[in-house]
């Protein structure tokens, strides 16, 4: 019988676990290292719980803002001078045990799959045991939950920990009133007024859940807008329905501290504003778990903020260390990480490999509406970092957008101006996420705009606004040859 190659793997999330199943499906002897649940962070306490939580609010985003436009009559006791008709309500502590419930079922499914590829999966936290040693294996530490301690000899190692929430000195969680993000899930009763803390994605997606679940939202963002990182024309678009829906959008103010008086919070600002609510959410950053793994001592360079240092195959600088996902920083998506650890067990066991292409990852913001981007962005173009005509559509304008009352949101398309081959795209709409893959296959396949204006789209429907950028943007290449 032939050698068989020995991976270990430090960490069960995305990263680790999809490059289990490859390894496995490779051949390789497999163990997985974990000490909190496969699925990791993504499934247990961030990606699939805050999108559940999610799905809820969007239910009742829906009936909220389009029952009346739509002529859909809501039967109401109360009488009119009182309150309209809305009878629409939300058991938050009902919506959490489903949230636990569904990421718990996933988590099993996913060390399902990985045992049932041959891999071992090993309970406990792992740490790299000094260099690489003459037959150029490493030494894995993994230490149990009892204290006790297993060795483990690996050809290869992969480094996919993950990242835990960054908290602020003066605002620590104590998981009932000051909360980061994966404490809000013990919630039992809605929070009558949230005050959120930070703007980026995961601050503007639980912004917008908690204001259409009921409760009401403070938003306090650092930067000039929400979304600082997102196109620009999206976060305006997301901005305006957020103060539309009534919440207290606070542009350009830093939360310096927040303390808890009783049964209220207060957050008080660098310019010395204090505001108070019931809850305060924190959603300041992440932090990667890469200390005390002795990845240093191990040849593992890490960036000045703890993150491990990888190249577009996902090697580390130390000859046989890997590393994926988070830990990383490359890209906070599950879709990166899981492709980081692929890409890292091919290229270890021997298999054909293409290296990391950040171009063609699609991303999506879970606010409502949606916003997904590919490719090149807004600020490539206006910092002329590539050469690109652009075409914004209104959803306003497509057919299938005013008959379910839909008034938020746009398709915007790049493409190169002399080939017109597509290089990035922006959609704003409700279920973006779903609308973005077209341009995402046009983006990987260096499809033009004129393939895309004239593939089929079903009418009425949403995606028939990219088929009308597109169109509009091959009009005007042909007009700008001639």
């Amino acid at each position: 019988m032939g050698y068989v190659t020995r991976i270990v793997i430090i960490g069960g999330g995305p990263g680790g676990y999809e490059a289990a199943l490859v390894a496995a499906q490779l051949g390789a002897e497999v163990t997985v290292v974990d000490c909190d649940g496969l699925g990791g962070a993504s499934v247990l306490t961030d990606c699939v719980p805050s999108k559940t939580l999610i799905a809820t609010a969007e239910v009742m985003t829906t009936f909220d803002s389009s029952y009346e436009e739509l002529g859909i009559l809501v039967a109401d006791d109360t009488p009119p001078l009182e309150q309209t008709a809305r009878v629409v309500g939300v058991d938050l502590g009902k919506v959490n045990r489903r949230v636990k419930r569904l990421a718990l079922a996933q988590s099993h499914d996913i060390t399902a799959s990985v045992t049932r590829a041959g891999a071992r999966v090993l309970r406990g936290r792992g740490r790299l045991e000094g260099m690489q040693g003459l037959d150029g294996s490493r030494k894995v530490v993994v230490r149990a939950a009892d204290g006790s301690e297993e060795t483990l000899t690996a050809d290869a190692v992969l480094i996919a920990t993950g990242g835990h929430p960054r908290e602020l000195p003066d605002a620590q969680p104590d998981g009932e009133r000051i909360l980061n993000w994966t404490q809000v899930y013990d919630l039992d009763e809605l929070p009558e007024e949230l005050i959120v803390v930070g703007s980026g994605v995961t601050g503007a997606e639980f912004a917008g859940a908690y204001q259409a679940l009921g409760s009401k939202v403070t938003l306090v963002s650092s930067r000039d807008r929400v979304l600082p990182g997102e196109d620009p024309d999206a976060a305006a678009v997301l901005e305006d329905v957020f103060r539309r829906r009534g919440m207290n959008v606070m542009a350009r103010s830093r939360a310096q501290s927040v303390k808890r008086v009783g049964d209220r919070v207060e957050v008080t600002l660098s310019d010395g504003r204090v505001i108070t609510g019931s809850h305060c959410l924190m959603a300041v950053g992440a932090i990667p778990n890469s200390s005390g793994m002795g990845l240093e001592e191990a040849g593992v360079k890490l960036r000045e903020s703890g993150h491990i240092y990888t190249d577009k195959v996902s090697r580390t600088t130390a000859p046989g260390v890997y590393a994926a996902g988070d830990v990383t920083g490359v890209f906070a998506l599950a879709s990166v990480a899981a492709m980081q650890g692929r890409i890292a067990m091919y290229h270890f066991l021997g298999d054909a490999v293409a290296p990391l292409d950040l171009k063609a990852v699609s991303s999506n913001v879970f606010t409502d509406p949606e916003i997904a981007t590919v490719g090149y962005t807004q600020a490539d173009v206006d910092a002329d970092k590539i050469d690109a005509r652009v075409v914004k559509l209104p959803l306003l304008r497509n057919p299938r957008a005013k008959m379910q009352g839909i008034r938020d949101g746009f398709v915007k398309i790049f493409c190169r101006p002399g080939t017109g081959i597509v290089v990035g795209g922006v959609v704003v709409a409700p279920r973006a996420s779903e609308l973005i893959h077209p341009i995402s296959i046009a983006v990987d396949n260096n499809l033009t705009v004129e393939q895309i204006a004239n593939a089929f789209t079903v009418y009425p429907s949403l995606s028939g606004s990219i088929a009308e950028v597109a169109r509009q943007l091959h009009t005007r290449k042909l007009t700008a040859e001639s």
